[in-house]
């Protein structure tokens, strides 16, 4: 047995599903950012395996580092709002934080 596109293409979609399910389900702060990465890594997953099987050369592995370096920046900057909620709230629910103090 082969793995071709379509297994690459079931494993994006779980990974996916997933993310948006935590994202719409979870309250912790820390959860819905692993989510929101779970969700770049499963557009990682299809940049590649279209890289691979449609023919794109590097094109699709550009565009994927182009991701990792977007989701390095966005973990930096959204710790970094995490860490300043936690300082002010004593708590990381976003369901309860409206509106941030200066």
């Amino acid at each position: 047995m082969e793995i071709g596109l379509t297994h690459f293409l079931i494993i994006s979609g779980i990974l996916f599903s997933l993310g948006l399910f935590g994202i719409a389900t979870r309250k912790n702060a820390i959860m819905v950012l692993m989510s929101m990465e779970l969700i770049l890594n499963s557009a990682n997953i299809n940049f590649i395996a279209f890289s691979r099987f449609g023919g794109f050369n590097m094109e699709g592995q550009i565009a994927a580092l182009f991701v990792i370096i977007l989701a390095a920046a966005e973990v930096a900057v959204a710790l970094a709002i995490v860490l300043n909620i936690y300082q002010n709230y004593h708590h990381v629910n976003v369901d309860e934080i409206n509106k941030l103090k200066g």
